[in-house]
């Protein structure tokens, strides 16, 4: 009898070992989801439900084949939690190429750090990465967290870049009274709708989608591939209801979370008042106090009580001197309030990439915090969480986007303004005094705004070797012995100096002929990637406009032999032009350059016209200025 339960216990292990080990063969991948994947989803099942308007949960249980190195990024687990959201459970297990278990790993085998700026703990990372002796490698993931509150509705993320998916569901199930509402996202996917009992229930479901190639510069990953956006209709969180049905209602609930946090001690409404007792007008007011703010307030992150949603009190932010994007917002709009000034906390969302919030679909999409103060032409726009940012500049971070004005009314969506080219400028000016073995010093002036301002203004604050990378590698200039570099004052634009020390100017040497590049450093090094089948918009970091002086010295007994053709390149979006000349009476060749980007979003299909341009600029820069020695 024990012979014979023994030979059906291992008929069963064999039957089993034999479905697992297919389970994890590539073989049995439809070629069309195989081709060009750096990663098989091979199972996904997320299920997200909604107890009652203050509990949720969501549960994912998935297992994805890592076929290469590209893929290695799927190795690294990690949950974000906070007083929120909570980690219930996880579990990873690890199988190799065979399907056999080569790691199994649980919470407790994890690590937990906290998130913010360390002054706070605001929240956490539960997590650790995957080991992996050889490719390809399937890793099974499980996981639960538990939400305290129902503002936020996760999104189904069908597919990630370089992923193929065999198989994936996502299920909300909610009570009926409060229901859902969904957005189908660069795909058509409609869900299965059914009822148990008091609760509704939708399931999406695909299968054998084949990958979708990844195209570097494009919006962010989360707005350009296949989802479903979810949200609710009505809400809790930190136990304060609220309705997301419209911009209006949800700008509402907000209001009521900054309610009496605007208010400053009369000592210092009164300091206000005494600082902006000669502006001429409110404008100028506006720019006195945000001087204030920005020379003596810091930015950390802070995402604390109702989930990082409501700012510390205005006179709590005044004794610390520093807060977070909501905060400095909040403390902002209370000095200006002290000096009988308007304004409204405007929340956004932020990145130079990202897509407008979708007009159509109120849900909590904003992850941060501005400052809009109304005036009769034109708004004034404030980043608060900026120590270098110009005054009523945003920059791409959140130009053009959708804001949420939180008004005494409500919310009221409104589009932010654009960064320009004109409010991204960098005008350098070069001397080099060039010797006759090659070696030299220069002098360079910088003059800049907005996002050029910024990055000079940090190299500013950089300790000495730091910014002596920063110059080569940053501002494309050659090594340097010795430098130093400085800020000038200035009335209008940010000036700084940089003055160098130099071994090796030239590019190269060839008997009494000396080779120099056009300009002391490279104005762009960016190789704009392919063009190819482009179907998505491409972002540049910002407009801007550049121009370049850069004035040789030459040395006693050198003559000038060639000087490189000038070139003028245009297109609808940007433009770039040369030119070259020599200066007999001050021994000296000038060379200059000039490179415009009207606007930092190019639409798919101008993308090949721009790095045509962008190339073509390159391939110019490659020019050489001969001189001739005696």
């Amino acid at each position: 009898m024990k012979k014979y339960l023994l030979i059906i216990a291992l008929l069963c292990f064999t039957g089993s070992l034999q479905a697992q080990l297919a389970a994890y063969d590539l073989a049995l991948v439809p070629e069309t989801v195989q081709k060009d994947a750096d990663v098989i989803k091979r199972f996904e099942e997320i299920v997200f439900e909604v107890t009652d308007i203050n509990r949720a949960s969501y549960t994912v249980h998935k297992i994805l084949t890592i076929k290469n190195e590209k893929g290695k990024s799927e190795l690294a687990f990690s949950v974000p939690t906070n007083k929120a959201m909570l980690l219930d459970d996880a579990s990873i297990t690890v199988y190799d190429a065979l399907g056999r278990q080569t790691g199994r790993y649980k919470k407790k085998d994890m690590q937990t750090m906290a998130t913010g700026e360390g002054l706070i703990e605001d929240g956490f990372l539960t997590g650790m990465y995957v080991p992996a002796a050889a490719y390809p490698v399937t890793v099974e993931y499980k996981f639960t967290l538990r939400f305290k509150g129902t503002l936020f509705y996760p999104p189904y993320h069908i597919i990630s870049p370089g992923q193929g998916v065999e198989r994936s569901s996502f299920m909300a199930k909610v009570p009926k009274e409060l229901d859902l509402r969904y957005k189908e996202k660069n795909i058509k996917l409609a869900p299965q709708i059914s009822e148990e009992g008091a609760y509704r229930l939708y399931k999406w479901t695909v299968s054998n989608l084949a990958p979708i190639a990844n195209e570097a510069g494009a919006v962010s990953a989360e707005s350009r591939y296949p989802s479903i956006l979810l949200a609710p209709n009505r809400f809790s969180y930190y136990g304060n209801p609220g309705d997301l049905n419209t911009w209006q209602s949800f700008g509402e609930w907000i209001r009521k979370l900054y309610t009496g946090l605007d208010e400053l001690p009369e000592d210092r409404k009164a300091f206000f008042r005494d600082l902006v007792k000669n502006a001429r007008d409110d404008r100028e007011k506006v720019r006195l106090i945000y001087d204030y703010l920005q020379k003596n307030f810091r930015y950390v992150s802070i995402q604390l009580g109702i989930g990082g949603l409501k700012p510390f009190p205005a006179d709590i932010t005044d004794q610390k001197k520093y807060g977070d994007c909501k905060g400095l917002s909040n403390y902002m709009k209370a000095a200006l309030k002290a000096v009988n000034i308007n304004s409204h906390i405007a929340i956004i969302n932020g990145g130079y990439n990202k897509e407008p919030v979708d007009r159509e679909f109120p849900a909590n999409s904003f992850d941060h915090a501005i400052l809009c103060v109304p005036q009769p032409e034109d708004s004034i726009w404030l980043e608060c969480t900026s120590a270098k940012a110009d005054f009523d500049i945003l920059g791409s971070f959140t130009e053009n986007r959708n804001a949420l004005l939180v008004t005494d009314a409500g919310g009221v969506l409104v589009n932010t303004p654009a960064s320009t080219a004109a409010g991204n400028k960098l005008i350098t000016t070069t001397t080099v005094e060039l010797n006759n073995d090659g070696s030299g010093s220069t002098v360079t002036c910088f003059r800049s705004n907005g996002h050029y301002k910024g990055l000079l203004d940090y190299i500013l604050s950089e300790k000495k070797d730091d910014q002596k990378e920063s110059v080569v590698l940053t501002l494309g200039f050659k090594q340097p012995e010795s430098f130093e570099y400085i800020q000038k004052d200035s009335p209008d634009l940010f000036t700084t100096m940089l003055t160098m020390t130099i071994e090796k100017i030239p590019e190269f040497t060839a008997g009494n002929k000396i080779f120099l590049a056009p300009r002391l450093h490279k104005i762009w090094d960016l190789k704009l990637p392919k063009t190819e089948n482009r179907k998505l918009d491409y972002y540049f970091q910002s407009p801007f406009d550049i121009t370049d002086t850069t004035i040789f010295k030459l040395p006693a007994g050198a003559t000038v032999e060639a000087l490189p053709k000038p070139a003028m390149l245009s297109g609808p979006y940007a433009s770039y032009s040369t030119s070259y000349w020599y200066n007999e009476a001050e021994k000296a060749v000038y060379s200059t350059a000039s490179v415009r980007l009207n606007q930092y979003k190019i639409p798919a299909a101008a993308y090949a016209g721009i790095k045509k341009l962008f190339d073509d600029m390159q391939v110019d820069a490659g020019q050489r200025i001969v001189i001739k020695k005696e």
